[in-house]
């Protein structure tokens, strides 16, 4: 998940009370009223004050998010990050790739310059990203985190909502493979994406 922020909403003369969620193609927000309002539909942004006031397509927002927060988010959406640059991808970087075969995904990676293997995980690679279809398959994580660079990553893809393999049960399996969680990213509009990463501690 990307950047979050209590909030007020105004739409027109109403006005409610709620939580503002910066994703990487949408901004949403949840409270007394939900909205979302996709990058793609907006068709202005501008920031007045410490209130972030959004055009689209259908109709105008506005956001008190403080003098700090609403220039900083205005910018993100003018100019979001790809979804290669949130998992930390950089130009030449190996990356190991299991079971995603999402096109577009794999040619953002490719557009970041990063060399993508698919299908295994070398030795010493510092980044995989490891689509995880069922509780069962969390039983490969420790062969993998014998793999990774020591100051690597495993991003672990796994659908929202499915109760089978939610964050916690691949924490919990991420916590006997000696790994800990330190990020958490919307990978699509169906899946998310957390970070496991080697503790420092024990590099």
């Amino acid at each position: 998940m990307g950047a979050e922020a209590k909030t007020t909403l105004r739409l027109g003369k109403e006005a409610f009370a709620g939580t503002a969620l910066l994703e990487t193609d949408e901004l949403r927000f949840r409270g007394e009223t939900r909205l979302r309002i996709p990058f793609a539909s907006i068709r202005s942004i501008e920031v007045r004050g410490g209130t972030l006031r959004v055009t689209h397509a259908q109709g105008r927002a506005e956001l008190d998010l403080g003098v700090t927060v609403a220039p900083r988010w205005a910018e993100k959406i003018r100019s979001p990050r790809s979804l290669a640059e949130k998992l930390g991808v950089k130009d030449g970087m190996q990356v190991a790739v299991l079971g995603v075969t999402d096109e577009a995904v794999l040619q953002n990676l490719a557009s970041r310059g990063a060399i993508v293997v698919t299908g295994k995980v070398p030795t010493g690679v510092p980044l995989v990203l490891w689509r995880v279809t069922s509780a069962a398959s969390l039983s490969k994580l420790p062969a993998i985190t014998r793999k990774i660079a020591r100051n690597g990553a495993i991003w672990a893809v796994h659908p929202r909502g499915v109760p089978s393999i939610a964050d916690t049960v691949i924490f919990a399996a991420a916590k006997k493979a000696g790994l800990t969680a330190t990020k958490v990213v919307r990978f699509s509009d169906v899946d998310t994406a957390e970070k496991l990463v080697i503790p420092v501690a024990a590099r």
